[in-house]
């Protein structure tokens, strides 16, 4: 089992990157940070998480890092991946709320179309960090025969994890194509969290699908105690263990506590 934070956008820059600094010296394997533009009707201050995982990788050896989640798959993960000596996670998923992150802007904010746009851009970015002349004819991208260089440090190619709603097929067949999953279990009034028999359901799920479950990373977010241990989860399938934490008055300094008490390992 390794041990992630995921920290939200909404502190202030500096702060984010000393917590993830933070995060480092006391032991923990990963940090990434939320992908918002807009994160709710209340509109708490947002931070844009590309340019604070770039100082998180200067000034960190570690670690590795990412956004977990980004509804948009090309951004500057090259950059990144190269900058943190090929530490790079990348954390996808349609993006969530629709209104706030998307129709406010715009975009699309249908998750079918945004779920066809993921697909065919996962398709895209990849083939962009091959390094190679690449083209791409689709039904949102068209590349014409370019190429993208230098290529990631990570070859073939980063990490690619999928998040989505807990046991949703398609989200969940999407992820079994890919590198990891990061569940989102949604309850009758607001996110819960995945359970042990969650994750043992979703590696057998995976593992019909892949055939295997080498290579492949579950995420999970066993919530406030008292839940079920570290190894728990590890026995149903589970990879990773992630900290997170919810937009209310301290969040931030609540986070920073269980951060410097270090992995519950």
């Amino acid at each position: 089992m390794r041990y992630a934070v995921n920290i939200p956008p909404f502190a202030e820059p500096d702060a984010t990157v000393e917590l993830a600094v933070e995060a480092e010296r006391a032991g923990w394997d990963a940090v990434f940070v939320w992908d918002h533009v807009l994160h709710d009707a209340n509109h708490p201050p947002v931070i844009n998480p590309w340019v604070v995982l770039g100082a998180i990788a200067a000034r960190t050896e570690r670690i590795r890092l990412g956004p977990c989640v980004t509804p948009l798959a090309r951004r500057e993960t090259v950059t990144l991946d190269r900058l943190s000596g090929g530490r790079l996670i990348f954390g996808v998923g349609l993006g969530n709320p629709p209104h706030e992150d998307f129709a406010a802007f715009g975009d699309e904010a249908d998750a079918r179309a945004r779920a066809a746009r993921l697909d065919e851009a996962l398709e895209v970015v990849t083939g962009l960090w091959s390094g190679e002349p690449f083209s791409h004819d689709g039904a949102h991208f068209q590349v014409d025969e370019v190429q993208f260089v230098p290529p990631p440090l990570q070859q073939p190619r980063p990490p690619v994890w999928i998040a989505g709603t807990l046991f949703h097929a398609k989200p969940l067949a999407r992820a079994a194509r890919w590198d990891g999953y990061v569940p989102i279990k949604v309850g009758r009034d607001d996110i819960e969290f995945a359970t042990v028999d969650d994750v043992a359901r979703v590696a057998d799920i995976v593992r019909t699908q892949r055939g295997t479950l080498d290579g492949f990373d579950i995420v999970t977010n066993a919530g406030p105690p008292p839940h079920a241990t570290p190894a728990d989860y590890e026995a149903a399938g589970a990879t990773w263990w992630m900290e997170s934490m919810g937009h209310f008055p301290g969040w931030f300094e609540e986070l920073r506590g269980i951060v410097l008490d270090g992995p519950p390992a």
